[in-house]
């Protein structure tokens, strides 16, 4: 299967597409855990995880402490080369326009999603850099995997989000 050729909303995903997203909801469940926006992120190679990621952003005070530029990182490192022709990037929330366009550089085959980001989303909500014939490589996207609890995990984080905030302007009056 040539890459940027199938492309599945919401359809029979597969149990291992399951098995690898559970296993990126257990990354964005770290981030949750240190009130970063929980976005997770894993790469499988070879039916195995090479590499995790998580958002730290504001732990790291980094722009770049995004889930999948840390495990495009990590599993450039793993295959010792920066080319990731032969995985798989699963995904809690739909990339960024930055982390799209480092999964196109990464030459990452298959992106699978959880759930899309309206607001910010590059893989088909905004923009859908991913799929862009215009570039030298395209990916597969497959969205909605897991998707009710993908953000179901966002919403919780955001809705904690604002009552703490509503909590501390209380305090301060």
């Amino acid at each position: 299967m040539k890459p940027g050729n199938i492309t599945t909303n919401n359809t029979d995903t597969s149990k291992a597409d399951e098995k690898y997203m559970s296993a990126a909801l257990a990354q964005a469940v770290k981030a949750y855990k240190i009130k970063e926006v929980p976005i997770g992120c894993v790469i499988v190679h070879d039916n195995k995880i090479i590499a995790r990621g998580y958002n730290r952003r504001n732990t790291d005070k980094t722009t770049l402490g995004h889930a999948e530029i840390t495990a495009i990182r990590r599993a450039s490192k793993v295959l010792g080369d920066w080319r990731l022709e032969e995985c798989t990037m699963y995904v809690t929330l739909e990339p960024c326009q930055m982390c799209a366009g480092a999964i196109v550089q990464a030459r990452i085959p298959r992106v699978v999603i959880g759930s899309m980001n309206p607001k910010a989303g590059c893989a088909g909500s905004i923009l859908n850099i991913l799929e862009m014939p215009q570039f030298n490589h395209m990916c597969s996207v497959t969205r909605g995997v897991l998707e009710n609890e993908c953000s179901r995990l966002l919403t919780d984080f955001f809705k904690e989000l604002r009552n703490s905030k509503k909590r501390a302007e209380t305090e301060t009056l």
